[in-house]
């Protein structure tokens, strides 16, 4: 879960942001590529999310009996 510890860190980080003291053009700088730095990896999270849900495999517990429900003998 590395990708989720980025983005708790990441959290963290835009949280903490306002309250460093950084210049008004550092800190809008330092949000946007933040900002960039989760949109990737929201998408990356989504396209792997994905790809386990098309690849889990799906068991089905359906089964056909091999004799006719009426068995009718003459």
């Amino acid at each position: 879960m590395p990708k989720a510890r980025i983005l708790l860190f990441l959290g963290t980080w835009v949280a903490v942001l306002p309250f460093l003291g950084f210049p008004y053009a550092w800190e809008d700088t330092l949000f946007f590529f933040t900002g960039l730095v989760l949109v990737l990896l929201s998408y990356l999270l989504y396209k792997d999310a994905k790809v386990k849900e098309i690849t889990k495999e799906k068991i089905f517990d359906n089964f056909k009996e091999s004799t006719p429900i009426n068995n009718e003998e003459n």
